[in-house]
C-alpha cells in the first residue's frame, strides 16, 4: 500500500504581542491622545476658516433694489452674508416677510425701492425681506442670523396676516407644514401644529450654530436646486419613464462661485405678469377671518419677542403696522381686526417703539389681503416719508 509523504511544512507562528496590547492590521495606526487633539484642531480649522475664505472667493452682486433670490429664500448663511454688506451706518434695513419682499412685484417696485425714490438715495433703505418669513421664523431668523444689525436704526414690518387664523398663527393642534421651520423655536415655546421628530428638531437647532453647516446649506441651495449633493444626482426630471440627468454630471462643475441672481424677466412678479392685478374688480369684500386674540397669539409674541432683540442690541426700531386690506373683509369682521391692530399699537408705544400706522390704501391697490401692488407700495412709501413720526425718527440718531 503506497503511504503519504511525511508533511515537513513548518507550523505557522503568530506574533506574540504584550500582555494586554490589542493586534492591529498592517496598515492600521493607533493615534495617541496628542495627535487625537491635533487632528480634532485642524479639523475645526477647517471648519471655521472655509466658510470665511469662501466669501472672499464667491462673486455676490448686490446693487440697488437687491433682494435675497426667491429660489435662494432658505439660504441663511446669504441672508446673513447680505446683511454683514449694508454696514454702511446710514443704510436702514427694511425686515418682514413677503410684503417686505415684495411678493407681486419686480425689486424696483418694492417698499424699499420706493422709500429710496422718497429719499432721493438709491441704497439707503435695504430690503431685508424674506419670501415666506412669518414673525416666528423671522424671530430667528434676526436671532441667528442677524448680529450684524446691532447700533443701526432698523424697520420692522408688522404684518396682521399671521392672526387672521389659529392656522396662519400656527396655534392649531392639527399638523400643518410651513415654511422656514427650521427657523421657528425648535423646543420652548411650543408650537401645537409642528409635529417634527426630536431629530429633525436637534439637526435644525445644530445647523442653525455651526457656521460650517450653514455654509454646507448654502451650496445646496445656491448651486443644487436645494438638494445634498446625493439627492441632486439620482433627481429625476419627472418624465415617465424617468430620466436622471444629473447622474453622470460632474457635481463639482455645478459650482460657480457666483450666487445666482434674481431673474431678469420673472414671469410670476412685475406689471406684465398675469397675478400683478387688483385682488377684485368690485372691492366688494365678503372675507371672515377667524382673528387669534392678541394674548393667545403665537405669532404677536414672536414679534414682541423680536422688537425687544431688537432693542437689547441696540437698534433704533420702526415698525410700520400694515397697511391691511380691510376692503377684502365683511363689514362684521372689521371691528375684530381694528381692535387687534390698536393693540399692536398699544403695546408698541407702551414700550417706547416709533410706530407708524399708515391708512388703508385704495382696494385697487392689492392684489390680496396683504400684499400691494407697485403703485400700493410707492403710495404707501410716499405716506410713511409725510409721516410726522417717521421724519422724527430718520432724523433722530
Amino acid at each position: 500500500m503506497p503511504t503519504e509523504p511525511p508533511n515537513t511544512a513548518k507550523p505557522i507562528s503568530l506574533p506574540k504581542f504584550p500582555t494586554g496590547a490589542v493586534p492591529f492590521g498592517a496598515n492600521e495606526v493607533r493615534l495617541s491622545f496628542w495627535q487625537w487633539l491635533a487632528v480634532s484642531l485642524l479639523v475645526v480649522l477647517v471648519a471655521l476658516s472655509v466658510p470665511l475664505l469662501w466669501e472672499k472667493l464667491e462673486r455676490f452682486d448686490t446693487g440697488p433694489d437687491y433682494r435675497i433670490p426667491y429660489q435662494l429664500s432658505k439660504d441663511y448663511w446669504l441672508y446673513g452674508r447680505r446683511l454683514r454688506q449694508a454696514t454702511d451706518p446710514n443704510r436702514i434695513v427694511v425686515l418682514g416677510d413677503s410684503v417686505t419682499w415684495g411678493e407681486y412685484v419686480l425689486p424696483d417696485g418694492t417698499l424699499s425701492h420706493f422709500l429710496n425714490q422718497e429719499s432721493g438715495e438709491k441704497t439707503q433703505f435695504v430690503n431685508g425681506g424674506v419670501n415666506g418669513l412669518f414673525p416666528l421664523a423671522l424671530e430667528g431668523l434676526i436671532d441667528h442670523y442677524g448680529k450684524s444689525l446691532r447700533h443701526r436704526k432698523v424697520i420692522v414690518h408688522c404684518n396682521v396676516l399671521w392672526m387672521t387664523s389659529p392656522k396662519a398663527d400656527l396655534s392649531t393642534d392639527k399638523e400643518e407644514r410651513f415654511n422656514h421651520a427650521d427657523l421657528v423655536p425648535q423646543f420652548s415655546p411650543r408650537i401645537p401644529c409642528y409635529k417634527a421628530d426630536a431629530n429633525a428638531r436637534l439637526s435644525a437647532v445644530v445647523e442653525r450654530n455651526v457656521r460650517f453647516l450653514e455654509w454646507i446649506n448654502h451650496l445646496q441651495n445656491a448651486y443644487f436646486d436645494q438638494k445634498s449633493i446625493l439627492n441632486w444626482t439620482l433627481a429625476d426630471d419627472g418624465s415617465d419613464p424617468p430620466r436622471y440627468p444629473n447622474a453622470w454630471k460632474n457635481p463639482f462643475a455645478q459650482i460657480t462661485f457666483t450666487v445666482p441672481p434674481e431673474p431678469a424677466v420673472d414671469p410670476e412678479r412685475g406689471p406684465k405678469s398675469p397675478r400683478h392685478k387688483p385682488w377684485s374688480t368690485t372691492g366688494e369684500g365678503s372675507t371672515r377671518f377667524e382673528w387669534v386674540p392678541l394674548d393667545r397669539s403665537l405669532q404677536w409674541a414672536a414679534f414682541q419677542r423680536l422688537v425687544k432683540l431688537l432693542q437689547s442690541r441696540g437698534n433704533d426700531v420702526l415698525v410700520v403696522v400694515g397697511p391691511f386690506n380691510e376692503h377684502i373683509m365683511a363689514e362684521e369682521n372689521r371691528p375684530a381686526f381694528r381692535s387687534i391692530r390698536d393693540g399692536i399699537a398699544d403695546w408698541l408705544a407702551t414700550n417706547h417703539v416709533t410706530y407708524v400706522k399708515p391708512e388703508t390704501l385704495p382696494s385697487s391697490l392689492y392684489a390680496d389681503a396683504s400684499h400691494p401692488l407697485t403703485e400700493g407700495y410707492q403710495l404707501l412709501a410716499k405716506r410713511l416719508y409725510s409721516d410726522a413720526a417717521f421724519q422724527k425718527w430718520m432724523q433722530g440718531r
